[in-house]
């Protein structure tokens, strides 16, 4: 397939129904059909809410959403991938926390996810008026493009009478009291008070010592980029100086905040997201971050836990700079040298003097960073004395992947998590997990191997700190803090494994074709001023899964060879093209990236496929 040309029309598809089990929310109790919706332009996002480029495209729809009110409705397909995501009262919760203002319909089997042949988080179908396919997008970064497309719909069906404008069908839910709602993180600030990051009310806010009592609000609680506002902050680290560094997630920056006087500044980041060709380093108010979810001050630079773009950055205070320190951008799980390992939306951190503990959530890990060499964590590269040198690696300590999970104790090496986002360093030298998708407080301790279960029938923690002999946790779903004594004995659970419930693709024997679809949006072109504008990475899951066909290349295709007697796995595709708009006459073209990542599970059987198509952008397939 030429990466160039475009995908094939069809004759016209009609959109399947909107159907699943979990039923509606943020319609009144209505359920709907898509004849209830036939008149409007329909955006069908498919989304989970452990994907943090779900949550990116979110917040990429909101300007489409306030602009096209009375013409386009936005309807949010929920496909979990983790078992805990297809608890109703989990996607319920979801749809608050990350202020989801457009109708959601929750399938928790997948079957609306089948009808529309999905094979990633997250898609984007658009359906026109009358209720047909007209154009399906994998990834984020698609928004300008579906903007464009909505446009020439709007024009097309108001010409043909077939337009329908007026409200959609989104009924606001009924606001709820408390202190706190969805809070994140939290730290304990020398005055002994509690520092809580108010995710869902954008805020942060300072408790009392007792972890209840409110001792003042920071932020103005309305989502924005000011110094009276912040954006679902996320992460707090305490400087040596007293001030105290804020991720701000979705305003994808670092802000200080001082709790002497109350100022707020920006001190890393732009307010834009980071995307691929973007500059990687540099001076901190000038270089793009993406959704940073945790920091630690770590060996004389604060760490950052960057989701949107699996990766771990450092900010130097003293040089005002930022860097990438590990992590390739590629999603997985993959120890080494910190320039080549991968992470998945690392969201937690936890420094100890010789590592940084890192939560790594989408593939249910515990890892941390030590310095090339010093595994043993003594702090010296093992065998050469060498503690000043700036050099990382990776490892893994409780983990396996993208897609196995579960509630398991023992051996760190057969342990499960499910989707952790916090991680606490404890005195004796073990550390702490917050277990998030499980519900628990995990135990690791470094000096046995061992993973043990603290405690249980917690909601959602996020994040855990050490409060005198007891430990704290953020209850992020129950919106409190919750005081623990440290037991001395874990307490015992019945072990439990999952896999992801995606159904595998039957694969066939032998050769196999990989096709990345995709055709430049309306009014685009493949941006080939400085050479290819299309990338293409492969791997798998067993690595002996391929045994042809794997790493980098520029063209949005591959003949990928199965290996004999490997019966099952996972292809791991990351695919990005460049798009720039086609006017001649316009000598600054605005240039558009899409990128998507797909973990593909697949089975060898003798009458499975031999062509594996997924769609970057483009009718179909």
């Amino acid at each position: 397939m030429n990466a160039a040309a475009p995908a094939p029309r069809r004759a016209r598809v009609r959109a399947p129904e909107l159907i699943g089990k979990g039923g509606w929310l943020n319609t009144g109790g209505k359920e709907l059909t898509l004849a209830d919706l036939r008149g409007k332009c329909v955006v069908v996002d498919f989304w989970t809410f452990c994907c943090v480029n779900c949550l990116h495209v979110l917040d990429e729809l909101r300007e489409l959403e306030e602009k096209h009110r009375d013409t386009v409705v936005i309807i949010g397909v929920h496909s979990p991938k983790f078992v805990h995501e297809a608890e109703h009262g989990a996607v319920v919760d979801a749809v608050e926390r990350y202020g989801v203002h457009h109708p959601v319909l929750d399938d928790p089997e997948l079957a609306t996810w089948k009808q529309y042949a999905v094979r990633a988080w997250p898609t984007l179908v658009v359906i026109d008026p009358e209720g047909y396919v007209v154009a399906q997008h994998a990834g984020e970064g698609h928004a300008h493009a579906i903007a464009r497309l909505v446009a020439e719909l709007e024009a097309e069906h108001e010409a043909k009478g077939t337009l329908r404008r007026g409200d959609g069908p989104y009924v606001a839910p009924e606001p709820v009291a408390g202190e706190l709602r969805f809070p994140g993180k939290a730290l304990v600030l020398p005055s002994g008070n509690f520092l809580v990051s108010d995710s869902t009310r954008h805020q942060l806010v300072e408790l009392a010592a007792d972890g209840e009592s409110v001792v003042r609000r920071i932020g103005s609680g309305q989502r924005g980029f000011t110094a009276e506002s912040f954006s679902e902050p996320q992460g707090l680290a305490l400087l040596p100086d007293g001030t105290v560094v804020v991720a701000d997630t979705v305003n994808h920056a670092l802000r200080r905040f001082d709790p002497a006087t109350g100022a707020v500044e920006t001190v890393a980041g732009t307010g834009r997201q980071w995307w691929q060709g973007s500059p990687t380093s540099g001076a901190a108010l000038e270089v793009d971050l993406s959704s940073p979810w945790d920091v630690a001050w770590w060996q004389g630079r604060v760490w950052i836990a960057m989701a949107g773009v699996h990766q771990l950055w450092t900010w130097d205070p003293e040089s005002d700079t930022v860097a990438v320190a590990a992590g390739t951008t590629n999603e997985g799980l993959h120890d080494g040298p910190a320039a080549e390992a991968w992470f998945a939306q690392p969201s937690g951190l936890a420094a100890t003097e010789d590592r940084l503990w890192v939560a790594d959530s989408e593939t249910s890990a515990l890892r941390y960073v030590h310095r090339d060499g010093d595994r043993d964590g003594d702090g010296d590269r093992d065998g050469h004395g060498d503690r000043d040198r700036r050099a990382y690696a990776v490892t893994t300590a409780v983990g396996t992947g993208l897609f196995d999970f579960g509630h398991r104790d023992g051996d760190a090496g057969q342990a499960l998590l499910q989707h952790p986002l916090g991680v606490t360093a404890l005195p004796d030298g073990s550390v702490a997990v917050c277990d998030t998708y499980n519900h628990a407080l995990r135990r690791y301790d470094p000096a046995t191997g061992q993973v043990t279960t603290l405690a249980t029938d917690l909601r959602e923690p996020s994040d855990a700190v050490l409060a005198g002999d007891d430990i704290v946790v953020v209850e992020s779903a129950r919106h409190r803090l919750t005081r623990l004594r440290l037991p001395e004995e874990a307490v015992r659970v019945d072990a439990v494994a999952h896999r992801t419930q995606r159904e595998a693709t039957e694969v066939a024997p032998g050769a196999l074709r990989l096709d990345v679809v995709f055709q430049a949006p309306a009014g685009q072109k493949l941006d080939t001023r400085y050479g290819p504008s299309t990338r293409l990475l492969v791997s798998s899951t067993p690595p002996g899964l391929l045994a042809a066909g794997e790493g980098a290349g520029t063209d949005l295709f591959r003949d990928l060879v199965l290996a004999d007697g490997v019966t099952e796995g996972v292809l791991h595709v990351s695919a990005m093209a460049a798009s720039c708009d086609d006017d001649p006459a316009n000598e600054y073209p605005a240039c558009h990236v899409h990128q998507q990542d797909w973990g593909v599970p697949v089975r060898i059987a003798p009458r499975g496929v031999t062509r594996l198509p997924l769609v970057l952008a483009g009718l179909d397939a």
